[in-house]
């Protein structure tokens, strides 16, 4: 066992030294990707930075514009509003009066129509039907002369259908 000691020792050792080796090549790559990113840093400020306060400067710059803006709209979209609410009512009162309108001309065309039968029936009353009747009474004096006078025109050679065809129908009505 003795001889074993200066073996694991120098074992020990070595994985002391190793590890330090490790622990040496890791500090020399955090540095190395610190510098790296301490140069990413630097390029962001140099870069990154005046853009956003240029964006900071315009968006302050434009805040009052924006809410006039807005507020612009806003007030145009209550005009407009306001306007089409007009819009409608005097679309809607046109149509309520052209119905209006329309309801009368169908009375006024319908009463017209009903007087105009009213006068065509006066008229046939009045007018067509003593007309008829005195058409009838004269038609049936006159078949009456003609059947008294009749015989006479059978001496002549004549008969009464043959000097005057009046249909049967029309004598009386």
């Amino acid at each position: 066992m003795e001889n074993l000691t200066p073996i694991f020792i120098a074992l020990t050792g070595a994985a002391v030294a190793l590890q330090a080796g490790i622990l040496v090549a890791m500090y020399l790559a955090m540095r190395k990707s610190g510098n790296r990113v301490e140069a990413l840093a630097a390029e962001v400020q140099t870069k990154a930075l005046p853009a956003l306060e240029t964006a900071q400067a315009i968006l302050t710059e434009l805040r009052p514009k924006l809410q006039v803006i807005a507020d612009n709209l806003a007030e145009t979209t209550s005009a407009v509003r306001s306007e089409v609410q007009r819009m409608d009512a005097t679309v809607n009162d046109l149509v309520d009066r052209a119905r209006l309108q329309i309801i009368r001309g169908d009375e006024l065309l319908t009463r017209t129509l009903d007087r105009v039968e009213e006068t065509t029936d006066i008229v046939h009353k009045t007018v067509v039907s003593p007309v008829r009747q005195f058409s009838g009474l004269i038609q049936g004096i006159t078949a009456g002369l003609e059947f008294l006078l009749g015989s006479r025109g059978r001496r002549n050679g004549g008969s009464r259908e043959s000097r005057r065809p009046v249909p049967q129908d029309e004598m009386f009505i």
